[in-house]
C-alpha cells in the first residue's frame, strides 16, 4: 500500500530503479527505450556525466539562496545565454520551476506592462482551441484543452479562443496553404474586434502545438500574419515553447523557423533536461523597462525563482547542446525518423498523418484514411497504446481528443537528442509492433467512429 497520491491512482506503475543514456530500467531490470523524453523533457537522456558534475559542483558551493536576498552565478550566466539567443538585444529572463509557472508569469507580465503603459482596460488573453499552457488556474484559463479544463470550468476565466492552425483537420479542399493560413490567422483579428481591442492584452499560442494536438506545425506565414494583427491592435504576442522549445524543433527557439519575434516566450522541459525543475519567461527589454520605470518592480514571485542548482543544470544542458552541435543532430535525426515512419507506415490503414519538426514528431491515428474518420474511443485507445508500448519496452506519449476535445488519438514522439542509429532502429521496430497489435486494431476499427 503506497501513501503516494498518484496522478492516476488506479494505475500500477513500475518502479524505476536506474536510468542511463536513452534507457530507463525498472525493479526487474527491464529496459525501456525513451521515445518521448517522458513528456518532451529528457532531451539529453539520463545520467549525463557533464550535467551531473555541474549539479554536484553547484551543490558544493550553494544549492539555494532566496532571490529576495541574493542573485547567483548560474542564474546570471543562463540568463545572459538565453538573452543572447533571443533575436532582440537586451531581453530579460525570469526563471521558474516549470512550464505552468512560466506561462502564469507571462500572463501577469503582460497585464502589468499594460498597467504601466496606462492602459488599465487591457487584461484579456486570447488563445486557441485545442491548446495547452499549463495546470495552474491562470494557465489553464488560457488553455483550450477540453479534458483538462472540464473539472475546473467554474474556476477559470472564460476569455476568447480561436481555431487552431491545424491543416490536417481544418483546411478546406478548395483552399491553398496560403489561404488557409490567412483564414486561420484572421480569426484572431475577428476575436480582438469582438472583445474590444482596448481590452485585449495578449495572444498566446504554441508555435508547434504539442500534447493536445500531437505536434501540429503552423501553415506557412500563419505567424507572420498573427504578428501583423498583434501589432495593428497593440496586442502582445506570447509564444509558449515549453514543449517545442530549447532545441526540440531543431532550432533553439521554434519561432525562429517562422520568421517572427514574440514579445514574450516561455521555456521549460528541455531547458533543464529533467535534471532539475526549470522554466523561464523571456521578454523584450522594453517590456521589462516599462514595468520597472513605472512600478519599480514586478508584482509577482515564487520561492524557487532563479534556483542556483536548477540554473546550473540549465547552463550545463546548454553547454552540451553547443559543444556537441546537437541542434544539427536534432534536425538530421528527426528527418531520418519522419522519413522512415512515412515509408514504414505508408500503407498502414490506421495512420492518417505523420508530421513534425526536428525530434518533435506526431502520428495521428484514424479508422479510415480516406475520410480521416477518427476513432471515438480515443481515451481508451490512447491508454492502451501507452500500455502496449510499455509492455514492449518503449516509452511513447499518446494523447486523445485531438479532433474536437473528445475524439481523436495521436502519438507524440520526442526522443532524446543523443539518439544513435541503433536507437532509431529500435524505436521504429517497437512502434511498428505496437501499432500492429491485435487489440489496437480492434479498438481503431470499432463501429463507434466520427468524421
Amino acid at each position: 500500500m503506497s501513501q503516494v497520491f498518484y496522478r492516476s491512482p488506479k494505475t500500477r506503475y513500475p518502479m524505476v530503479q536506474r536510468a542511463d543514456g536513452v534507457y530507463l530500467y525498472d525493479q526487474h531490470n527491464k529496459a525501456y527505450l525513451d521515445g518521448s523524453g517522458g513528456a518532451a523533457v529528457s532531451c539529453l537522456g539520463y545520467n549525463h556525466p557533464q550535467i551531473i558534475r555541474a549539479i554536484k559542483a553547484q551543490l558544493d558551493k550553494v544549492p539555494f539562496a532566496h532571490s529576495a536576498f541574493f542573485t547567483n552565478e548560474p542564474q546570471e550566466e543562463l540568463a545572459q545565454r538565453l538573452a543572447d539567443r533571443f533575436p532582440q538585444v537586451g531581453a530579460r529572463v525570469y526563471f521558474l520551476s516549470g512550464g505552468s509557472e512560466a506561462n502564469e508569469t507571462a500572463l501577469k507580465l503582460v497585464r502589468q506592462y499594460w498597467l504601466a503603459k496606462g492602459c488599465s482596460s487591457k487584461y484579456k488573453i486570447i488563445s486557441r482551441q485545442q491548446s495547452y499552457h499549463g495546470n495552474t488556474l491562470g494557465a489553464l484559463s488560457v488553455s483550450g484543452n477540453v479534458q483538462r479544463r472540464k473539472t475546473y470550468g467554474p474556476m477559470l476565466q472564460d476569455w476568447p479562443r480561436i481555431m487552431p492552425c491545424y491543416s490536417y483537420r481544418h483546411q478546406r479542399e478548395d483552399e491553398s496553404d496560403a489561404q488557409f493560413a490567412q483564414r486561420a490567422a484572421n480569426a484572431l483579428e475577428q476575436a480582438i474586434l469582438e472583445a474590444g481591442p482596448e481590452t485585449v492584452a495578449a495572444f498566446i499560442a504554441e508555435p508547434i502545438v504539442g500534447a493536445t494536438l500531437g505536434v501540429v506545425l503552423p501553415a506557412t506565414d500563419y505567424f507572420r500574419r498573427i504578428r501583423e494583427i498583434c501589432d495593428q491592435y497593440q496586442v502582445l504576442l506570447i509564444l509558449d515553447e515549453v514543449m517545442c522549445g530549447a532545441g526540440r524543433s531543431g532550432h533553439y527557439f521554434a519561432f525562429e523557423q517562422e520568421n517572427v519575434v514574440p514579445d514574450v516566450v516561455t521555456l521549460a522541459k528541455g531547458l533543464g533536461g529533467g535534471y532539475q525543475p526549470l522554466g523561464a519567461c523571456i521578454c523584450r527589454q522594453d517590456i521589462h523597462d516599462t514595468i520597472v520605470d513605472a512600478c519599480g518592480s514586478f508584482a509577482h514571485g515564487h520561492t524557487y525563482i532563479g534556483h542556483a542548482t536548477a540554473c546550473a543544470a540549465g547552463v550545463a544542458v546548454m553547454d552540451v547542446l553547443e559543444q556537441q552541435n546537437l541542434l544539427d543532430r536534432v534536425q538530421s535525426s528527426g528527418k531520418l525518423i519522419r522519413n522512415a515512419l512515412r515509408t514504414q507506415l505508408a500503407e498502414h490503414p490506421y495512420v492518417g498523418d505523420i508530421r513534425g519538426s526536428g525530434l518533435f514528431i506526431g502520428i495521428e491515428l484514424v479508422s479510415d484514411r480516406t475520410s480521416r474518420r477518427a476513432p471515438a474511443n480515443s481515451a481508451a485507445l490512447a491508454s492502451t497504446l501507452k500500455q502496449r508500448a510499455m509492455d514492449t519496452g518503449l516509452i511513447i506519449y499518446p494523447g486523445h481528443g485531438s479532433v474536437d476535445g473528445s475524439n481523436g488519438t495521436h502519438i507524440l514522439l520526442a526522443p532524446p537528442f543523443i539518439y544513435q542509429d541503433q536507437h532509431i532502429d529500435e524505436l521504429l521496430s517497437k512502434l511498428s509492433s505496437v501499432l500492429d497489435h491485435n487489440e489496437l486494431k480492434s479498438m481503431v476499427t470499432h463501429d463507434n467512429t466520427i468524421a
